[in-house]
């Protein structure tokens, strides 16, 4: 039976194609005979994934439905046995050696593939910061099986507590990794910013650093609080100096940030709690203190002297960009404003990023939020990858590109090999010839990849919360609407689970829907908004579709 309910047929398999396969097997198909005049399709089966009931089985089911590798080839590994030992002298000559600077990485306590390091001093009014980034392109060669195969994957893919990884773990968690006190080859963005936070100057350049640290957010969190837990302060001595003037920084790029209008809009992650089997055993929100905002500011910065230094020199490059919102997007999001009683004028056709971002700190815990803030997501453009400099409306940046993350994705490793090539005095128009098709195959590459790396994410976190309510059936829980359509309403929990409820529980009339905002009971005069509080009963969990069912229950 297909798990795509829109396949409409269950599939014959014939008992000699079956590989041995019993009832609750999941299993890979190939069509054999599309079937018709009443005879089903038949097909043989090409792999077995495990018995339904078995931990991870549906999520292995989702990836083989995207058709996605899984395991490198023989040639690959091969070629990354050759490449990633340690840190030879060859390898450090004519490198910048950074090898004494007080550098520290931080990421989550999970992360095993470290890519970028910070340094940074204050010296009078002038900051100097460094983002030192894993230098893949060193191992990762043009036109090697390991370079055509990280275009092909164009970025990893993470789920729970696992990883489709772009590049082997030899690379991505070993030599490519800017593990602690051990040394690596980094790209090097090095800054100087003025005293309100401006960015001064900038140069790239290729080095070899050693990681004093390995930071946790939570851990950096803590000290920014105030704590003195000895453990903390001896691991953080060398870099514990830092942290004022990262703070100091951070809050001046902060308010130049808000100054400009750069839009920062609500929304809810997830973190899943696993066992050791691979269940899911809880679901928590994640929050982001002020560490994790600091470290993704300074990667920005990073980011955008990357994207002006491509675009100044005029060479072919891989940016990030995120167009402004058309017209017709603006005018449902005026009539979602209005009903959810704001009375919004937009001075131009299409709003500033500052009147957006003033609605959206207007209303910022506010009970509306919910609504508005869904709607001036749904109102903006994707952002994608493009060789042309079309700049950010979100961030309201003329420059920017994705430079900090080249073990898991493509277009970062892209643009370090185009800014290696300019470093080193390779001609302009020897860039142009060399990289013009390579900026347009990679960005096309990388932003379908993309694409199917949010779906699949998405659809494995969806299947692991129906897994996990379904645990929790018969329970009664408070959420919020979270969608609102002609069928029913979808409700947030405060886990972040979401679940369906019946138009038909709530309304006695022909449910009404109002700008996507609000569903009317037309004979009750009964009204469910976005970001009302509603209580439900879980009465349903399909695992395999990831769907979740909920009964209205009145407040």
């Amino acid at each position: 039976v297909p798990d795509n309910p829109r396949f409409g047929q269950d599939i014959f398999i014939p008992q000699e194609r079956s590989k041995g396969a019993v009832s609750g097997h999941k299993v890979v198909v190939e069509l054999t005979d599309f079937g018709g005049n009443g005879k089903k399709p038949e097909g043989k089966v090409v792999e077995i994934l495990g018995h339904v009931n078995d931990p991870g089985t549906d999520i292995l089911s989702i990836v083989r439905g995207y058709d996605l590798p899984t395991e490198f080839s023989e040639k690959i590994m091969n070629q990354v046995e050759r490449v990633a030992g340690e840190v030879s002298t060859a390898d450090m000559a004519g490198r910048m050696d950074l090898r004494d600077w007080q550098t520290v990485t931080i990421d989550g306590e999970d992360a095993k593939d470290l890519d970028d390091a910070i340094t940074l001093t204050k010296e009078g009014d002038v900051y100097r910061l460094g983002v030192h980034i894993a230098d893949v392109s060193h191992y990762v060669r043009p036109d090697t099986a390991l370079d055509k195969e990280a275009y092909e994957r164009a970025t990893s893919i993470y789920y729970a507590d696992k990883v489709i990884p772009m590049l082997p773990t030899q690379l991505s968690n070993g030599i490519c990794s800017l593990n602690e006190g051990e040394e690596r080859l980094a790209f090097s963005c090095l800054m100087q910013l003025d005293e309100s936070g401006n960015i001064h100057s900038y140069q790239f350049v290729k080095s070899v650093i050693r990681s004093r640290v390995k930071g946790v957010y939570k851990e950096i969190n803590a000290l920014l609080d105030g704590s003195n837990d000895p453990a903390l302060v001896a691991k953080y001595k060398d870099v514990m100096a830092q942290l004022p003037a990262m703070t100091e920084l951070y809050e001046k790029r902060l308010a130049l940030r808000k100054a400009r209008g750069a839009m920062d809009i609500e929304s809810d992650e997830a973190k899943l709690v696993m066992d050791e089997e691979g269940r899911c055993v809880d679901i928590v929100k994640r929050t982001r203190g002020v560490s994790e905002c600091m470290i993704e500011e300074f990667m920005l910065l990073a980011n955008q002297c990357a994207a002006n230094a491509g675009r100044t020199h005029h060479v072919p490059f891989v940016y990030r960009i995120h167009e402004a919102p058309d017209a017709e997007r603006m005018e449902k999001l005026s009539n979602t404003l209005k009903a959810c009683g704001l009375n919004v004028h937009f001075a131009g056709e299409v709003p500033t990023q500052l009147e957006l971002s003033a609605i959206l700190d207007e209303t910022r815990g506010q009970p509306i939020q919910i609504p508005v803030h869904t709607g001036i997501l749904r109102s903006m453009q994707k952002a994608r990858y493009s060789p042309e400099p079309k700049g950010h409306y979100g961030l309201v940046l003329a420059d920017y590109a994705h430079f900090t993350s080249p073990i898991r994705r493509y277009p970062d490793l892209a643009i370090h090999r185009i800014l290696t090539d300019m470093l080193v005095g390779k001609p302009e128009q020897e860039l142009i010839k060399d990289y013009t098709g390579f900026a347009t195959h990679a960005s096309e590459q990388s932003s379908r990849q993309e694409v199917s790396a949010v779906r699949i994410e998405r659809d494995v976190e969806d299947l692991y919360k129906a897994e996990y309510m379904h645990n929790h059936l018969g329970e009664v829980y408070t959420g919020t609407v979270a969608g609102v359509t002609p069928r029913g309403i979808f409700v947030a929990l405060e886990n972040t689970v979401e679940g369906f409820v019946p138009a038909a529980q709530l309304c006695k009339g022909e449910a009404t829907v109002v700008e996507g905002v609000s569903i009317l009971d037309p004979l009750t005069g009964k009204r469910w908004m976005l970001g009302d509080p509603v209580k439900v009963q879980v009465a349903g969990a399909n695992v395999a579709l990831g769907r979740i069912d909920f009964d209205y229950m009145p407040l």
